[in-house]
């Protein structure tokens, strides 16, 4: 069998289709109430129209509105093949108004808090496998020694978090992106959006979360979106106030933060140390949920809840760890990996990829003479981000010069001296 082989998992289940409103685990009222605000905003529909709009069975769209039409704030217009068609009365919109005003959230309807809890606890990130066929998958696109590949499946199977650090260009933030691909054959499910007294979060975002294609057992909640595991990625406009709930003024209910939409999934934090909040703040922030796998989150009011830490932080900077936080913080962090500056072996087969993605015929001895140019005359190590720089130069130049790109001597020391601060001198730099 290949060594890439998709290996097959256990999939966790979403919960089973609620069958009555008892069963939706989300107070009836508040479920009314959403149901007249999507008449509302959605105009007259059928009754399985509706149902689909809400995300819930026909049997329990048909119990809820039962009251509404009772109070005489929905009323049924027509039959058309047995199913009712329904639309909302005028004192039905001066309710909707009401609530609206409150309220603007008029989607699928939301779970409840403990359900997604239990949820997301099934399908921890700690839970998944990863074996060596998964890495060299993830990282085949990536020059990478065989040390820092078990380093790296190592720390996946820990289901925590990762410190990269190292040189500037070095590809740090090249392997935290491809870390998620190591997870890229696990599904998850997640909601649509979470109900908390009365208040709703809004957590599925297309953004970040990759809706899978497949056919779904009819007999499971339409609430949840059956989707691969997510990947976040936020870098130096983070701030204290994405790791919150965000409020939105205008539609009053609440953005789920950047933690919360990585659960099940990977969160990256790039350029560690150059956000806008200290590294200290995100230290006071985080040393509770990555020791025991829960956040606190606040609403408006005050009243905190607590959700699930259950995602793979990644922590990618080109700082001293020593100077960014201080040693409990870094204990808390699994594993740590210096990615350094490539050995030349490594630096020709970046190159040779690269130019096999740009299309250009690849020269080694010109790749020679560069490195002799790079490690002796420029004084620098060997960066994996040299070989794509380069090349995008020789390109660029190219296409204002309207002619075909070519690596040859000439290209990259003219590649070379626009590229790096200090000038390179002559044209037999490069031979």
């Amino acid at each position: 069998m290949s060594s890439f082989a998709v290996k097959t998992k256990l999939e966790v289940m979403p919960p089973p289709s609620p069958e009555s409103v008892a069963e939706v685990g989300v107070r009836q009222a508040f479920l009314e109430d959403l149901a007249l605000k999507v008449l509302y905003v959605g105009g007259p529909v059928s009754l399985r129209e509706l149902a689909s709009q809400m995300r819930l069975s026909f049997g329990v769209v048909k119990e809820l509105l039962h009251r509404l039409r009772a109070e005489h704030l929905c009323e049924v217009t027509g039959i058309t093949g047995n199913i009712p068609e329904i639309a909302i009365t005028s004192p039905g919109r001066s309710r909707a108004l009401e609530l609206l005003s409150s309220n603007q959230y008029a989607g699928p309807a939301p779970v409840s808090l403990a359900s997604y809890v239990q949820q997301i606890r099934q399908q921890s990130v700690r839970n998944a496998e990863i074996h060596p066929p998964d890495v060299s998958r993830a990282f085949a696109h990536l020059v990478l020694d065989a040390k820092t590949l078990t380093k790296l499946g190592t720390a996946l199977n820990s289901g925590t978090s990762i410190f990269l650090y190292g040189p500037t260009g070095t590809g740090k933030s090249s392997i935290a992106t491809a870390l998620s691909q190591a997870f890229s054959f696990d599904r998850v499910w997640v909601p649509y959006a979470v109900e908390v007294d009365g208040q709703v979060i809004s957590v599925f975002d297309p953004h970040v979360h990759s809706q899978v294609n497949s056919a779904i057992s009819h007999n499971s909640d339409a609430r949840w979106v059956l989707c691969y595991r997510p990947s976040v990625l936020v870098g130096g406009e983070l701030t204290t106030e994405m790791l919150e709930l965000q409020l939105n003024p205008i539609t009053k209910f609440y953005t789920a933060p950047a933690q919360m939409k990585a659960n099940n999934g990977v969160l990256i934090i790039d350029d560690f140390g150059r956000q806008r909040l200290r590294p200290e703040e995100l230290l006071n922030r985080w040393v509770v949920p990555l020791d025991r796998g829960i956040d606190f989150l606040s609403l408006a009011g005050g009243k905190k809840i607590e959700i699930p830490f259950e995602l793979f932080v990644v922590f990618a900077t080109n700082l001293d760890p020593a100077t960014l936080v201080d040693a409990a913080f870094l204990r808390r962090i699994q594993t740590k990996i210096k990615v350094d500056a490539v050995s030349p072996p490594q630096f020709h087969q970046i190159f040779r990829g690269v130019c096999s993605e740009a299309r250009l015929r690849y020269e080694p001895a010109v790749v020679d003479a560069l490195i002799e140019l790079i490690q002796n005359k420029l004084k620098e190590p060997l960066r994996a981000c040299y070989p794509r720089d380069i090349v995008n130069q020789i390109r660029w130049a190219a296409r204002y010069q309207q002619r075909e790109p070519f690596l040859d001597q000439e290209a990259v020391l003219t590649a070379v001296e626009a590229y790096f601060a200090a000038g390179t001198g002559a044209s037999d730099d490069v031979e």
